[in-house]
């Protein structure tokens, strides 16, 4: 009788712990797919803002539509480099870069023209600042002021500059110090980089 009695907790923890591990397996299978197609979604509206291609609405096949009509892509090692093109010629480039800033790491697109001469547009695919502060990296008023600015202006991997400094050709976030000047540093390195390494082989 006793051993009836230890016996029949055990059993039922199996049972119970067996079913949930079942209903885990199954509910992960069932949303695979959905977060992929997610991720694969914001990942295409993100690119074609870099791009300033307009996106009428935020469904995901009318996003895939307008993407696969404007957008090509080539894999250069571990990195996917995507492009624009107009009569059959590149004019545009967006490529990842990543670093660390305040509180994580952040990674984001950059886009340039085909001739490195103007950058194009930024958008952030993930960081860790904080909301209200450094977060508000993701604010349209921040992105949109790198959009259109000239390239050749600044000094050898100088492209981004705050104001009120000398050639100051942005706005830093007020009360987010570190984060401006980790995004500043991403992105210099980042224009440079693909610059001096030759991309344009697409």
């Amino acid at each position: 009788m006793n051993k009836d009695k230890f016996y029949y907790p055990v059993l039922v923890m199996i049972i119970i712990t067996a079913v949930f591990t079942f209903l885990l397996a199954w509910l992960n299978n069932v949303t695979e797919e959905v977060i992929a197609l997610n991720e694969e979604t914001e990942l295409r509206r993100k690119i074609l803002y870099v791009f300033d291609i307009e996106v009428p609405s935020n469904e995901p096949e009318e996003i895939e539509r307008i993407f696969n009509e404007h957008v090509k892509s080539e894999k250069i090692g571990d990195e996917t480099v995507y492009y624009i093109e107009e009569d059959g010629e590149i004019v545009g480039y967006a490529f990842p870069v990543d670093g660390i800033a305040l509180w994580g790491s952040l990674s984001a697109y950059i886009g340039i023209s085909a001739d490195y001469s103007e950058l194009l547009g930024i958008e952030f695919i993930h960081h860790s600042e904080t909301p209200g502060l450094g977060g508000r990296i993701d604010e349209e008023w921040f992105k949109e002021q790198f959009r259109g600015l000239d390239l050749t202006e600044g000094e050898q991997g100088e492209y981004i500059i705050y104001k009120p400094a000398i050639g100051g050709n942005v706005d830093a976030i007020a009360g987010a110090t570190q984060t401006s000047r980790a995004v500043r540093d991403i992105i210099n390195k980042g224009i440079y980089d693909f610059i001096t390494q030759g991309r344009s082989d697409t």
